[in-house]
């Protein structure tokens, strides 16, 4: 696996790397080619806050934690992907089809920030704070769904592949269910 990390307001040790990457490569027994795991070290108000990204094969996995200690917090992320890992693992082999969790398309699902602009003072209201570039990724609308609740996100773009590869976004209905808006 490899490993990105970043630190804000506060310095790592070595040994909090080694114990970070230590448990965080346990993870990669679920995957047949190498992950990307982004690690964000920060502390506020006495509180440390870890922020694992894990990416693999296009799927992309989150966990955020404070607790009191960084190695609790470090624990608690990396089981909390392996549970994500487990839930969504067996909704993909039982609902959709064999090999859906391993493909591998280059780039996918990884955002590449880029730096954002804003407007002149009178245009405040349409600032535009950050911008993100990313390939979409070809999937069914069920993957589009299992990756929008990976990421606890309210929506989703992607490539619809049921739909000849349309330009799709899924999203969360405030009633409750899932809605897709395709673009032609």
């Amino acid at each position: 696996m490899k490993f990105i990390f970043t630190e804000k307001k506060m310095e790592v040790s070595e040994a909090l790397r080694d114990y970070a990457e230590k448990k965080l490569s346990k993870l990669d027994r679920f995957f047949k080619q190498e992950a990307e795991a982004r690690v964000a070290f920060s502390v506020e108000r006495g509180r440390h806050h870890i922020e694992v990204t894990l990416f693999h094969g296009g799927m992309v996995y989150r966990a955020a934690e404070d607790t009191s200690n960084m190695y609790a917090s470090i624990d608690s992320a990396a089981a909390y992907i392996e549970r994500q890992i487990h839930k969504y693992k067996t909704k993909l082999g039982k609902r959709l089809r064999q090999g859906a969790f391993d493909k591998e398309i280059p780039g996918a699902g990884i955002g590449q920030p880029e730096a954002g602009a804003t407007g002149d003072d009178e245009d405040e209201a349409f600032a535009i704070i950050r911008t993100k570039k990313f390939d979409l990724k070809p999937m069914t609308n069920e993957e589009a769904i299992l990756q929008m609740n990976l990421l606890n996100h309210q929506f989703f773009v992607f490539r619809n592949s049921s739909m000849g590869g349309a330009f799709s976004v899924a999203y969360k209905r405030s009633r409750g269910g899932y809605g897709i808006i395709v673009g032609e």
